[in-house]
């Protein structure tokens, strides 16, 4: 079968430094003679390229190759800077590639920053026609497809308003229904579906399910894991410009998670740590981890114990109350634990100063990164609070005697359970 997209050595290249001008005759005829010398010149800093105006060059993407097949949905993924909204941008036509090739069989509809597609002069109405002249669609195409885009941007008092006084919400709206109504061969869409609320990306991506089901080819870029692994066929990793890995979703995005994760050595200084609540006074110091054997650690067995201990130092003496939250890599919260709920501390002496320690003692995650939101206060409320105060690994455990354990995408808790049968 032959491949809906095919991406051969693509590179993209930018400037770093002033912007360039347009030269004068006088101009041109230096550059010409001393283009050799510059080019020495650059040779001589390791091959980093220098422009006329001195400006350096920073490859965006580089050396990069992979294919799409005809109905795939290919998940890209990479941390910030890695080149992914560079990469559609090429294949949605909006920016030349500086070396490579990218070959491309269908209509393309794209959905990348917001701002861009619409003339911010037209009203709606005008753009969602001009948007489909523009992937070649004839005008009675456009009007059947019309009140379903209106109707899924939500957006019918302002269909006649220019898109200029849309909202960013309104404009995101539209330009999504737009693009995955109008029936492209091709849908990319980049991360801009976190500028709509909750309602509206789970109605964005349940739109991105259909069409994929409809058998069109979807690219589709996000820090969303759970959104890639729910969606995607294949996903892609990026990483400095290049291709980093390329296979089954939930593969890359463990290499992914693996990759950015800084767990150390299970303890870290809170004094002023980055996540602390705006505008709380610093009372947690440290906090550390230990594991089934009591040992400082970053990493814990799944089913064994595991302890968080929290050393604090308050300005008046308080019966502390922790608050824990083990959240997934992605950000939800799996459990909670917390002496408010319990009040295990209620009857101790008031300090100024101590260690307050929580015991878990099974610990039954599925194998993969976790972070730890802390909350510290007293009987009367929490005033000092981290978010992602810390990080640790859950390593994988026979818990089953098989040598299986269920993969993370069935959920993140693992359950024990008795099993029987009965007679019907």
């Amino acid at each position: 079968m032959q491949p809906i997209i095919r991406v051969d050595n693509l590179g993209k290249r930018y400037a770093i430094g002033r912007r360039e001008h347009s030269l004068t005759m006088r101009e041109m005829i230096v550059n010409a003679f001393t283009a050799p010398l510059r080019r020495m010149r650059s040779f001589g800093r390791g091959g980093r390229a220098a422009n006329a105006n001195g400006a350096d060059h920073f490859w965006a993407l580089q050396d990069l190759s992979f294919e799409v097949a005809p109905g795939e949905v290919l998940g890209v993924i990479g941390r910030n800077g890695a080149g992914k909204s560079t990469l559609l941008k090429i294949l949605s036509r909006i920016t030349e590639p500086t070396a490579g090739r990218v070959e491309m069989h269908g209509r393309v509809g794209s959905l990348l920053e917001v701002g861009t597609g619409f003339h911010s002069e037209l009203t709606g109405r005008e753009n969602i026609f001009l948007s489909g002249a523009i992937m070649g669609m004839r005008r009675a195409e456009i009007v059947r497809k019309f009140d379903q885009i209106v109707a899924f941007a939500e957006i019918d008092d302002f269909i006649d308003t220019p898109v200029k006084r849309y909202s960013s919400g309104m404009y995101v709206r539209l330009a999504f229904a737009v693009a995955a109504h109008l029936e492209p061969e091709i849908l990319l869409v980049d991360e801009v579906l976190a500028v709509g609320d909750i309602s509206f990306q789970k109605k964005c991506l349940g739109k991105i399910g259909e069409v994929a089901r409809g058998g069109r080819t979807v690219l589709f870029v996000s820090h969303n894991m759970a959104a890639i692994e729910a969606l995607c066929t294949r996903c892609l990793m990026l990483s400095g410009g290049r291709l980093a890995a390329v296979g089954e979703p939930l593969a890359v995005m463990s290499r992914y998670v693996a990759e950015g994760s800084a767990t150390g050595d299970g303890a870290v200084a809170l004094q002023t740590h980055p996540g602390r609540r705006p505008g709380d006074t610093p009372t947690m110091t440290r906090v550390e981890l230990r594991d089934g054997s009591g040992a400082q650690s970053g990493a814990v067995r799944m089913g064994e114990p595991m302890e968080i201990r929290v050393a604090y130092r308050a300005e008046r003496p308080v019966r502390p109350v922790l608050g824990s939250v083990i959240k997934t890599s992605y950000g939800a919260a799996v459990f909670c634990v917390s002496d408010r709920f319990c009040g295990r501390l209620a009857e101790c002496a008031p300090r100024a100063e101590a260690t307050v320690a929580c015991r878990v003692e099974r610990l039954m995650l599925i194998p993969g990164s976790y972070s730890i939101d802390l909350w510290l206060g007293d009987a009367g409320d929490d005033f000092d609070v981290i978010f992602d105060a810390i990080s640790f690994e859950v390593l994988p455990a026979d818990l089953t005697g098989t040598g299986r354990l269920p993969p993370p995408k069935y959920g993140v808790v693992f359950c024990e359970a008795e099993w029987s049968i009965h007679d019907a």
